[in-house]
């Protein structure tokens, strides 16, 4: 009975707050400092703790100097007990396994989780043995009860699952371009269902934080190449998200390459078109789709787009066109990776969980040059 009365009382003085406060566990990777830089313009949010296995006490602006007077908090123990105290939502910036260890205790506090990795991207305990197979992982989830509480989190696609869910899985990078890229297509029936192509090109900043040889700055400028062909992780959710689109079981072929640039994601489309669709019937249902939706921009076959235009931001540029000779229809979607391919998914799924405006902190433009 005290148990219950201090949450609800806890629940009460919520209420009365016109923030909530955020911890980050991984703060000081990619995606850790990426929603620091995010929730830091943030009017509703307070970023409470830090927290990570490595530079404990150290200030943040220390190790990255670009936040100093922007965020001073130190690095505390992932393990710290007082970590749960005050905290509304958690975000967990951290590697496939991480989170199903550790999500259920932060749940028992009462805090919303927002998980970065592939832990709570599938509610049910077979799509997710299906998906950690794929990338060599132990196929049994820590805590399958959690799973049904899960939502897939991209908000274009699941705002009112994500709005209810005591945890959102973040979607993976190359899902975000690629699924609403095609989504359009295939949830009008745009495009035939077989033969899809996906020619998925990212920045090295995909790779995280850690060093690896094969990262190393002359292993990397002026080259390019192709890896896990057919294997990876991230064509388990493009399948999954399409099929639920199309309403039957859907495949595509993707090849995803590194490319010599810090940030960013370009993943060139290729479908055969249905019979009596072109490139302005294309046009026409891709604007029509996304027309409510704050961070996509569609433009036509004479409209530039790069994913410079959108480094650095969470907007999605999705450039329609088709090649009438073969009839396939031709879409470029493009992403920065680190932003709407993940910490401004978060933190757009964050704003949903929260009741906020969904653009709050993320109205802001690519960098230029």
């Amino acid at each position: 009975m005290k148990g219950k009365k201090r949450e609800e009382k806890r629940t009460r003085a919520r209420r009365e707050r016109t923030y909530v406060n955020v911890a980050i566990v991984g703060a000081l990777g990619y995606g850790g400092v990426g929603a620091v830089e995010i929730l830091s313009r943030h009017p509703f949010v307070r970023i409470t703790r830090l927290l990570d296995v490595t530079d404990i006490g150290r200030p943040l602006a220390e190790l990255y100097p670009h936040l100093e007077s922007v965020c001073d908090l130190q690095i505390e123990a992932a393990d710290d007990p007082r970590r749960f105290r005050g905290i509304d939502f958690v975000f967990f910036a951290t590697p496939d396994g991480v989170g199903q260890v550790q999500a259920r205790e932060w749940l028992a506090h009462g805090v919303r989780v927002i998980d970065y990795s592939g832990d709570f991207r599938f509610n049910d305990v077979a799509s997710y043995a299906g998906y950690a197979r794929r990338i060599g992982r132990e196929p049994r989830h820590a805590s399958p009860e959690l799973l049904k509480k899960s939502a897939y989190g991209l908000a274009e696609l699941h705002r009112k699952e994500i709005r209810r869910a005591a945890v959102v899985g973040n979607p993976g990078c190359f899902a975000v371009s690629a699924i609403l890229g095609l989504a359009p297509a295939v949830r009008e029936g745009l495009v035939k269902f077989s033969g899809i192509v996906i020619d998925g090109k990212t920045g090295v900043s995909g790779a995280g934080k850690k060093p690896q040889a094969v990262f190393h700055y002359p292993a990397r400028y002026e080259s390019t190449n192709a890896y896990r062909i057919s294997g990876h992780q991230h064509v388990f959710e493009m399948e999954r998200e399409l099929s639920l689109l199309a309403g039957k079981n859907l495949r595509v072929t993707f090849t995803p390459h590194v490319v010599p640039m810090t940030r960013g994601i370009l993943s060139t489309i290729y479908a055969d078109l249905e019979r009596g669709i072109g490139v302005e019937e294309l046009l026409k249902e891709y604007r029509r789709f996304y027309r409510s939706e704050p961070f996509i921009r569609v433009v036509g076959p004479d409209a530039s787009a790069a994913t410079s235009e959108v480094r650095g931001s969470n907007y999605v540029k999705i450039w329609v066109n088709a090649d009438m000779r073969t009839r396939k229809a031709v879409i470029v979607s493009h992403i920065d990776n680190l932003v709407k391919g993940q910490a401004g998914s978060a933190v757009q799924n964050l704003n949903v969980m929260a009741g906020f405006p969904e653009t709050t902190a993320l109205e802001f433009p690519g960098l230029y040059p």
